[in-house]
């Protein structure tokens, strides 16, 4: 919104409302995220969106919540400073909902492993827990949050999420007593329970009890109460309440609203219980007596001192005091109740220690009634203290810090609320409303009509003459900054005091459970000092408290727009919405960034993030710091008109400035890893790919003949190249792994053999064509096509031959498929691995000469079974010859069945047994010929005998210097280093002119099919289409060649001859 062209309130308004009818409920302003409430669930909260945010810059994407969450937890990993969101709003903007999402993405893009998982279930599991016993439903809302919640997510260094901590703020008590019209009590109390547990608990109808059929309204549009019953029992299960408690816990919610049902009737100015009958099943959910219950509801006792003496009286109260008695009590019940769960969730979050936060403040939003009491003053006067900290940080603070620093800067007027702030809380000079109530509450004993009345002539003596300030006969008006609100001064006085008497802690304590007890944990036995607390006080603590915390975070902000008080989708009223968008300040909020600098930071915080940016920064720049940033930004090219440079901070103008900052340190980092990443893969990848070698010969081991150049062969995995293949890819997930990938022969109900390419990942089997498209603008094209795609699971077993082809039939519930690789061991070996995490069982696989397999139905006909049959032939290449439903392949024999022996192993036994070599070795007969190597391996056919040991040459002469040798005089091993020495000591003659160039070879060449990485100091490495000299072939599959002026050992199966 910052780039509006005009930017007047009726703009912001006309700006929202476009996009709230395409129903785009986010946009910007600078780092501010404005969210308009769209009363219908949005397609954009998916896995999708999770995927497509994590990780981008918050330019890169439409606006999102996600995208400020994202930055969020970025910014605590990078910065390793505590973050913070902000979400202000009236009430029903949507503001609890975006709470959800935010706990929801950190869950999701966080690792970890088990302990983790179980604090991300808290997490999670703690919102519906909440709702039940925190949100009702009011006029202006159907799951208004009737309390504060300040919640901490605690992270590891690593980022995983591994503690937390909630903070609750004023829990509107007086809602479990009485209800506006329309309103209903907290969700728990609707949302029912099972047959046994309503006659336990002696639940009826809400319209029977007084505490809920106040108000006339019993149920919620588009909620299902027994399904939200559900969630909380689950709730309460994953966080780890008992049985017991929860059991207790429903008791007392219980308890209180027959407590409700206890009325009271005058006699002699006295109070009584109306119905006696009533007392008993209140107290025996209470676990107390009824006889006690019926006296400390018409009675209490009375401390009077005098003369230095103090003595206990009893005095009955009148029917209006033992209503009043009757409520505080309930009300206290529930209040320690809701105190005791949340107490459950931070007590199964919490860690030792801190180390990395992320909070997210979901609180009341500021409430405008047709009458409004003590809760709405208290509720109004928090969201002040937030409006406050909004514009300290983004109006106030922003402005002061370009003057401080030296910044070109003309001031920008906004509204700042601190003065409304200051009326309400202000200890002296002059008092403010809560000093003066405070007073009034401890002089008048708060009670009856009289408190309130004196209450009201004090505030107009000590704020009558403030500006936002105005009273009138039954109350006062304060100017907020949402707008001027009345409150009604009735029973101010009696909910500040808030003071639960002596007589009912006692009657609590006589409890018979000990959960009941233990939430009234008061002495009783200590001599008070000083005036009790009252509520405005807590809350004003508990305010300037939230504020400090606040302040000590990086903090972001969610500003939330309700469209509508119909609470439906697509309907806008543009009033109310242009009087949120004016007490918002978004217009200056707008003006204040458009005119300002979107970045900013310390010169050193600045050059610690980017110095990895230049080889003079990296990783210490010597210098003046801001010499250091002044480098740093003229090795991107970044145009002085986007920067200015203040005193101690550098001061960026646009964020895509910052981006392009952003993008290079990125691909910096990016450049580093995956240098670390190919060694350590490369090395990781070795150990894999050997260890797959050998459990992939123990798949067919005993059960099928060997190709001589399978046993040997080095695991590729992808020999397709899927990582520059998008045409491939695009029938894979974004991120989908590739565990292996290659072109195979598949053979249809003709045995005609198709080219297909074969893909296996985690997640099924994809089997890729290619096809002619036959119409529209790319008609004549060949596009790759999914011709069958088969989930791990359905796969029923693999049949193959005993023989040392390499065909394989891949049997489903549905039709079979028969194809032919080269690489057959390697794709079953990672198959059966990825079946047996799948199905949690192994794979079946079935070892015939004659195999039979199911074709799929086509039409009218098709379907039945073909069969294919190995017979035993010459050579080592298949013969496939049709005859009907039968197709006849004929191979020779290959290896035995038992073979096992690794190349590896025996070329690391010969290295092994190398130093023992001795002069007499080589003097056997089957040593013939004059041979020079330097650091290569020699590969001979020929072997010798010594000590009763067969040795192969090529399994031996590695890493050795040989020197012509004389058949007639053999050379030792210490003649051969003296005359090392003294070739080295002599100077060797001046050359009389230029060498002759080496002649290039002429012999057998080969072209690499294949990437291969050498895996030992004799081996040659290479890539797809390099052209090898051959120089000699072996039939154990190793082929000696030279590349590059080097010669070394290589796999015959990775190239072909040219």
């Amino acid at each position: 919104m910052v780039l509006l062209s005009k930017i007047t309130e009726d703009a912001i308004v006309e700006n929202l409302k476009k996009r709230y009818m395409d129903d785009y409920i986010f946009t910007y302003i600078g780092s501010v995220l404005i969210s308009v409430n769209p009363f219908k669930q949005m397609p954009y909260f998916t896995d999708r969106e999770i995927e497509l945010y994590q990780g981008a810059a918050q330019y890169e994407n439409p606006p999102h919540i996600y995208a400020l969450t994202d930055n969020m937890y970025r910014n605590m990993m990078i910065d390793g400073e505590n973050q913070c969101v902000i979400i202000s709003g009236e009430s029903g903007a949507g503001k609890t909902v975006a709470a959800k999402y935010i706990m929801g993405y950190i869950s999701k893009v966080s690792g970890g492993g088990p302990k983790v998982q179980h604090v991300k279930d808290i997490i999670l599991q703690s919102n519906p827990l909440l709702e039940a016993f925190g949100n009702a439903k009011t006029v202006r809302n159907n799951n208004s949050s009737r309390f504060g919640k300040y919640f901490e997510i605690q992270f590891s260094r690593g980022g995983e999420p591994d503690g937390g901590k909630i903070s609750n703020f004023l829990l509107e008590k007086s809602r479990v007593v009485n209800q506006n019209e329309s309103e209903r009590n907290f969700h728990i109390y609707y949302q029912g329970v099972s047959v046994g547990q309503r006659e336990a608990l002696g639940i009826m109808t809400p319209d029977y009890f007084y505490y809920l059929n106040q108000s006339g309204t019993y149920k919620v549009d588009g909620t299902i109460d027994s399904k939200d019953f559900q969630e909380t029992m689950e709730a309460m299960q994953v966080i780890g309440i008992t049985e017991e408690c929860q059991t207790l816990v429903l008791q007392i919610a219980a308890g209180i609203l027959h407590l409700g049902n206890i009325n009271f009737v005058e006699a002699g100015n006295y109070g009584q219980v109306e119905s006696t009958d009533l007392l008993a099943f209140p107290a025996y959910l209470l676990g107390i007596d009824s006889g006690r219950l019926q006296e400390k509801l018409t009675s209490r006792k009375m401390d009077s001192k005098w003369g230095g003496k103090s003595e206990s009286i009893d005095v009955t109260l009148s029917r209006e005091q033992a209503c009043y008695t009757r409520d505080a009590l309930a009300k206290a019940l529930y209040s320690r109740v809701f105190d005791f769960l949340v107490e459950a969730i931070n007590k199964a979050m919490q860690k030792p220690y801190e180390e990395y936060s992320i909070g997210v403040l979901d609180i009341y939003g500021f409430e405008i009634f047709q009458k409004n009491g003590f809760e709405q003053f208290c509720i109004n006067f928090v969201n002040e203290k937030l409006q406050q900290i909004f514009i300290e940080l983004t109006l106030k603070a922003e402005q002061e810090e370009y003057v401080q620093e030296g910044i070109k800067w003309t001031p920008i007027e906004y509204f700042n609320n601190k003065v409304v702030c200051d009326l309400i809380e202000n200890k002296l000079n002059p008092p403010g409303i809560m000093s003066v109530l405070d007073d009034v509450c401890a002089t008048m004993h708060a009670k009856g009509e009289g408190a309130d009345g004196t209450l009201l002539q004090k505030l107009q003596a000590a704020v009558g003459t403030h500006d936002h300030f105005n009273s009138f006969s039954s109350g006062f008006v304060i100017h907020h900054y949402a707008g001027k609100v009345s409150y009604d001064i009735n029973g101010f006085c009696e909910r500040n005091r808030d003071v639960l008497f002596t007589d009912l802690i006692e009657l609590m304590q006589s409890s018979e459970y000990d959960f009941i007890r233990s939430l009234f944990p008061e002495n009783l036995n200590t001599e008070k000092k000083g005036r009790p607390s009252t509520a405005s006080s807590k809350i004003k603590k508990q305010a300037n408290d939230l504020v400090n915390t606040l302040m000590k975070c990086t903090p972001h902000y969610i500003r939330c727009i309700k469209p509508n008080e119909t609470k439906r989708s697509k309907d806008w009223e543009e009033s109310r919405v242009k009087h949120q968008v004016e007490y918002l300040g978004l217009k200056e909020n707008i003006r204040v960034r458009r005119a300002g600098f979107a970045y900013r930071r310390v010169f050193n915080k600045f050059i610690q993030r980017y110095a990895i940016l230049t080889v003079e920064t990296w990783p210490h720049w010597r210098g003046e710091e801001k010499q250091g940033v002044q480098h740093l930004l003229r090795s991107v090219n970044m145009d002085t008109d986007q920067y200015q440079m203040g005193r101690s901070k550098v001061f960026v103008k646009n964020p895509e400035s910052l981006f392009l900052l952003e993008e290079m340190r990125e691909r910096k980092f990016d450049t580093f890893a995956r240098t670390i990443q190919k060694a350590w893969r490369k090395y990781i990848a070795r150990r894999k790919y050997e260890q797959m070698r050998e459990e992939a010969s123990d798949i067919l081991y005993n059960s099928k003949e060997r190709r001589r150049n399978s046993i040997n062969r080095n695991f590729v995995g992808d020999y397709l190249g899927m990582e520059e293949r998008p045409e491939l890819r695009q029938f894979l997930t974004k991120r989908e792994r590739v565990d292996f990938a290659d072109s195979v022969n598949k053979f249809d109900r003709r045995f005609k053999a198709i080219k297909r390419d074969l893909i296996l990942t985690p997640k099924g089997i994809y089997l890729i064509g290619r096809e002619k498209v036959k119409k529209g603008p790319e008609k004549g094209q060949i596009k790759e096509v999914l011709k069958r795609k088969l989930e791990i699971g359905s796969i029923r077993c693999i049949s193959l031959s005993t023989r040392q082809d390499d065909f394989f039939i891949i049997h489903d519930s549905q039709y079979d498929s028969l194809l032919e690789s080269t690489f057959k061991t390697e794709f079953l070996s990672l198959l059966c691995k990825r079946y047996e995490e799948v199905v949690k069982n192994k794979l079946t696989l079935s070892f015939n000469d004659r195999l039979e397999f199911k074709v799929k139905k086509e039409g009218w006909g098709g379907g039945g079974s073909r069969y294919v049959a190995f017979l035993r032939g010459q050579g080592d290449l298949a013969q496939i010859k049709p005859a009907g439903k039968t197709l006849n392949v004929t191979v020779g024999d290959g290896l035995p069945k038992t073979s096992s022996k690794y190349w590896s192993k025996r070329k690391g036994q010969a290295i092994k047994n190398r130093k023992t070599w001795t002069s007499s070795m080589c003097r056997t007969k089957a040593w013939q010929g004059t041979y020079y190597s330097q650091n290569h391996v020699l590969q001979f056919p020929y072997k010798f005998v010594q000590s009763g040991i067969t040795y192969h040459a090529n399994e031996l002469f590695t890493l050795f210097i040989f020197l012509p040798l004389s058949a007639s005089r053999p050379l030792s091993v210490t003649s051969s280093r003296k005359q090392r020495r003294r070739s080295i000591s002599q100077a060797p003659p001046a050359p009389s002119s230029r060498p002759k160039p080496q002649p290039r070879p002429t012999g057998p060449r080969c072209r690499a099919l294949y990437q291969y990485v050498g895996q030992d100091v004799d081996e040659l490495s290479f890539d797809v289409s390099d052209i090898i000299d051959l120089l000699s072939e072996d039939s154990s599959g190793w082929w000696k060649g030279r590349f590059q002026g080097r010669e070394g050992l290589f796999p015959g199966n990775y190239v072909e001859k040219i």
